[in-house]
């Protein structure tokens, strides 16, 4: 009984199974991180993306130009614009990213990318995996980390999410075995657990951070929750004066909403799809998803991104302009964290600060009641003046 349907099904997982093992191969031959500091020159993508996309990736694109102006002028930064990941070019081609897209994508060695939309069951659209989740995989963005800090409430928190394993791996390729019964797969390596684990703890010690979090759910998924737990484990250990401490999933996210114990955490490191939800979660509390930044970080390569989604009821009610680009804008600070620009990164955070919360002349609604993002991103143009001259 079912002989057919398990036959196809087992076929069906051999392929997914070769190449997770040939992706596995690729990851233990992978040498050191990029040097920006060795580069003669620095290429920026600005990729924009679909829907709100274009409009915000512009604008922070601008505050980038602005900030590395002399380096620019002395071609040791180029930007380059890069189009064709709307939804209707990848659906055209039926490809989450373009061949020709994904080919000046890796002609940068950084990228700041707008949000892009995600077909999903039942809207009419063809099943394309989410151009995210490609980019990631196809420039081995390992490592998503997506910083929070409230200083006033004490939270000083910084994620660190597996960005290519777990459940989204597979994520467009599981199967129905019958009408009846489906399966998708998570997937888990030890190479891929023990880079993010290692990167997760290496900040920790650069940045005075005296506990990591692993954050799982090995008491129901014990096999491969369970290896990310122990493999993580495994890597605190070389890091004595750190403490390591063990969360699941559920309880953590009731944790966070607990003033008094939430000041405890510091560093997480957690599988792709908890981190996915968590960092949400968190990023309500410094006032929502359109506030927070993220980045994407491989060893060769780097995303930079808004941790929202593309909003195409935005541009269909003629509100794009409107759009807040404040999440782009926390996106281009990491950027030129990672690139080694830490004087303008620390200038931009503090203008945002001020452009947000402490003075916040000027309010986005996403609507016509509030300002444009070109005229946010002007404000916070001159606030990076006052801001840098004040630094001199």
């Amino acid at each position: 009984m079912y002989t057919k349907e398990i036959e196809q099904a087992a076929e069906h997982f051999k392929k997914l199974l070769q190449k997770q093992l040939e992706r596995n191969d690729a990851i233990k031959a992978q040498g050191d991180f990029t040097d920006y500091a060795a580069l003669d020159k620095i290429v920026i993508g600005v990729c924009g993306g679909d829907g709100i996309g274009p409009v915000i990736t512009k604008e922070s694109a601008e505050v980038l130009k602005y900030l590395l102006k002399k380096d620019v002028d002395a071609g040791k930064v180029e930007f380059r614009y890069i189009d064709g990941l709307t939804i209707e070019n990848r659906i055209a081609q039926m490809k989450p990213i373009p061949d020709d897209v994904l080919a000046e994508l890796k002609k940068c060695h950084v990228i700041l990318k707008g949000p892009t939309t995600t077909p999903q069951a039942g809207d009419g659209r063809p099943n394309i995996e989410s151009a995210n989740v490609a980019m990631r995989k196809a420039l081995d963005l390992f490592a998503n980390v997506r910083p929070v800090r409230i200083p006033d409430e004490g939270i000083d928190w910084t994620f660190f999410r597996e960005n290519t394993e777990g459940a989204y791996a597979v994520g467009s390729d599981g199967v129905n075995v019958t009408g009846d019964v489906a399966f998708d797969f998570v997937v888990t390596t030890t190479e891929g657990s023990e880079r993010i684990a290692r990167l997760a703890y290496n900040y920790a010690r650069a940045n005075g951070k005296d506990r990591v979090s692993i954050i799982q759910k090995a008491n129901v998924i014990k096999t491969t929750d369970g290896k990310f737990l122990n493999v993580c484990k495994k890597v605190g250990e070389e890091f004595p004066e750190i403490t390591t401490d063990e969360w699941y999933i559920d309880i953590t996210t009731a944790k966070l909403i607990d003033p008094k114990r939430r000041r405890d955490f510091k560093v997480f490191v957690l599988p792709n799809l908890y981190g996915d939800i968590i960092t949400d979660e968190a990023a309500e509390f410094q006032g929502g998803v359109g506030t927070a930044g993220s980045a994407n970080i491989g060893k060769k390569y780097a995303m930079f991104e808004a941790i929202h989604g593309s909003a195409p009821r935005m541009v269909a009610e003629g509100r794009d302009k409107y759009a807040d680009p404040c999440s782009m804008l926390r996106a281009s600070a990491l950027l030129l964290a990672h690139i080694g620009r830490a004087k303008e990164s620390a200038a931009l955070d503090e203008a945002l600060d001020i452009c947000m919360f402490k003075e916040a002349k000027l309010k986005i609604t996403g609507r016509e009641d509030g300002c444009t993002c070109q005229e946010f991103g002007e404000y916070v143009r001159q606030t990076l003046a006052a801001v840098l001259n004040d630094g001199e």
